[in-house]
């Protein structure tokens, strides 16, 4: 299948590992230029040059914390200045912040909402005006499948993650004229550092295969990989995906009861 990503410019936040840096990756073996962003300059570092021993090619990279708007506005002009275009934005930037509703501070909710939230609000805007100029666009915003189904104790994220699906609908709508699409992924288990960490703490005598495999309510049965979310980004980023917008794609196995 041709994607039709040669020539195209992406830029992907949160993006010095996990799932932004096996985005990037893909992005970049598909001949997508590509700009990584995240708020630790040497992981970044290694992240380049991770991605430049499996490719052969090079990634702009700049430090970048999308809860500040100057940032964003900063990333997004860089990667103009570097590449002369922007066609793909993946707002993948976020963590894990779940805790029972009584724990979680004013401040806490404030830097959920800021990273999670208004960061990809924040890139967006500027990324949009040099989308339209391109002719169109594609933008994801990452976001977790408990924002669908809400478990206990799973504050503030699942509500910032809510409220990411909620901004992708509507963007979907003001920007379909533009010929700019709007889609979320909605994260299941995938194999991360906070997931390996548990892993260690908890389940040392067990190999991943064992621990992946536990119980969790997971039709598939297992822990997915980071590669299997990227895939599925660069699909819906690509022109293979050029009539999807306005929606969400579970990459959970199967383990949310919501389409």
């Amino acid at each position: 299948m041709e994607l039709g990503l040669t020539g195209k410019v992406a830029l992907i936040t949160g993006s010095s590992k996990g799932i932004g840096l096996k985005t990037a990756l893909y992005l970049v073996s598909e001949g997508a230029q590509v700009t990584i962003c995240a708020r630790n300059t040497d992981r970044l570092t290694e992240a380049a040059s991770y991605i430049y021993q499996q490719t052969g090619k090079e990634v702009f990279y700049i430090e970048c914390d999308v809860t500040k708007e100057a940032d964003c506005q900063n990333v997004v002009s860089a990667t103009i200045e570097k590449y002369g275009r922007l066609d793909i934005l993946v707002n993948n930037a976020g963590t894990s912040q779940a805790q029972p509703f009584d724990n979680v501070s004013t401040e806490l909710w404030k830097q959920d909402l800021d990273l999670k939230l208004f960061g990809a609000i924040h890139c967006s805007r500027y990324a949009v005006p040099f989308m339209k100029k391109v002719g169109g666009g594609a933008i994801i915003n990452v976001t977790a499948a408990i924002g669908k189904t809400p478990p206990e104790s799973s504050l503030p994220t699942s509500v910032s993650r809510a409220a990411g699906m909620a901004l992708t609908k509507a963007m979907s709508k003001d920007l379909g004229p533009d010929n700019i699409r709007v889609n979320t992924v909605c994260i299941g288990w995938i194999r991360s550092e906070q997931v390996e960490r548990m892993w260690k703490e908890q389940s040392s005598n067990l190999s991943w295969e064992q621990f992946s495999s536990q119980d969790r309510q997971i039709p598939l049965g297992r822990i997915g990989d980071t590669e299997e979310a990227a895939k599925v980004i660069t699909f819906l980023v690509s022109d293979a995906a050029s009539y999807v917008t306005g929606t969400s794609v579970n990459i959970d196995g199967g383990m949310i009861g919501t389409l």
